[in-house]
């Protein structure tokens, strides 16, 4: 019995470790990309992360990830409006993408919609089973708001 399980393990293991080598390699290209971009914003280098994220977002046209950011590097810029088309076609292609509902809530506060921003609050309300810390930061800012 104990020959058997460690010859069903080795094999199991095997096709674990041919499955990891059979995947495209474009990804490795977007996930440079998407590194690009998370260090270019972590130096808050909006307009660099914005060249980095539009041609990205053109080639990867299904990454909400990809949107996300590019939103929230527009919003960054002050470029509202082109964030709020970001963000959406984020949540057209994701409509729980957590990070989304935060930042275009967080747009709209910062364009004077509070309204707005609290229907995304109950997005995430709904979305997020015992709170997350998109809700909670959401909901802070629009409390900072009243």
């Amino acid at each position: 019995m104990k020959v058997i399980f460690i010859f069903a393990l080795s094999v199991l293991m095997s096709w674990s470790s041919f499955a990891a080598d059979t995947g495209p390699t474009a990804p490795a290209a977007v996930d440079k990309e998407m590194q690009t971009a998370r260090a270019q914003i972590a130096k808050k280098d909006w307009t660099a992360a914005v060249a980095t994220l539009e041609p990205y977002t053109k080639a990867n046209a299904k990454s909400a990830d990809g949107f996300n950011l590019l939103g929230y590097s527009y919003r960054n810029l002050k470029r509202y409006d082109e964030s709020l088309v970001a963000y959406k076609q984020a949540l057209t292609l994701d409509p729980k993408h957590k990070g989304a509902h935060e930042y275009i809530g967080i747009a709209y506060i910062q364009m004077g919609q509070p309204a707005k921003a609290r229907e995304h609050l109950a997005a995430l309300d709904k979305i997020c089973t015992f709170s997350c810390e998109e809700y909670r930061d959401l909901k802070k800012a629009l409390e900072a708001v009243k």
